[in-house]
C-alpha cells in the first residue's frame, strides 16, 4: 500500500514537471515568434529637433535594420544599440554604453570583432534626412542576446570605427527605446 502510493506520488510529481517543461518551451517559442519585427522611434536629446524611426526585422541571414531619420546636421553620424532601454536624460547618458554583450572591441558593423551594438554610421543628406537599410548577421530580435528593450543612440559625429571603446563619435543627439513591432 505504501509502495503504491509512492509510487502514485511520483507519477503526479512527473507529469506536473513535465507539463512545466511543455508550459516554458511553449512560452518560449510564442516568445521567439512574437519578435520577427521591432521597433524604434527616435526623439532628439536637449537642444536637438531630431525624430526618425528605426525598424528591425527578422531574416534567415540576421536583422534588417532600415533606418528613416530626419533633422540631423548633413554629414555622417555614429549610429549604435545601446544598453540600456533608458532615455531619460537630456543628454541620453541614461543609454549606458555601446551593447557589447560579448566584451569585444569596437568595430564597424562589417567587423568580426565588434560590440553587437555597433551599426555604423547613417548619413544625412543636405535636408537632414539619413535613410539606410543594412542587413546585420550580428544582432538578434529573441536569445539571450536579444536587443528589445534596449536603445538606439545617433551621434553628433562620425563613428570612425576603430576608437576605443566608443568610435569617437561625440554628443547622443538622439534616443529611443527598442520594442516589437506589429
Amino acid at each position: 500500500m505504501k509502495t503504491s502510493k509512492i509510487i502514485l506520488t511520483l507519477s503526479f510529481l512527473c507529469a506536473i514537471l513535465f507539463a512545466s517543461a511543455q508550459d516554458q518551451a511553449a512560452l518560449q517559442m510564442e516568445a521567439e515568434t512574437i519578435a520577427q519585427k521591432a521597433i524604434c522611434v527616435l526623439h532628439g536629446t536637449s537642444g536637438n529637433d531630431i525624430s526618425g524611426i528605426i525598424t528591425f526585422t527578422t531574416s534567415s541571414s540576421g536583422v534588417l535594420v532600415e533606418a528613416d531619420v530626419y533633422g540631423l546636421t548633413p554629414g555622417k553620424h555614429g549610429f549604435h544599440i545601446h544598453e540600456f532601454g533608458d532615455c531619460s536624460a537630456a543628454d541620453g547618458s541614461s543609454a549606458g554604453g555601446h551593447f557589447n554583450p560579448e566584451h569585444m572591441k569596437h568595430g564597424g558593423p562589417q567587423n568580426v570583432v565588434r560590440h553587437e551594438g555597433d551599426l555604423g554610421n547613417l548619413e544625412a543628406d543636405q535636408t537632414g534626412r539619413a535613410r539606410m537599410s543594412n542587413l546585420d548577421p550580428a544582432i538578434s530580435l529573441s536569445g539571450p542576446h536579444t536587443i528589445i528593450g534596449y536603445s538606439v543612440v545617433i551621434h553628433a559625429q562620425e563613428d570612425d570605427l576603430i576608437s576605443q571603446p566608443t568610435g569617437n563619435a561625440g554628443a547622443r543627439v538622439a534616443c529611443g527605446v527598442i520594442g516589437i513591432a506589429k
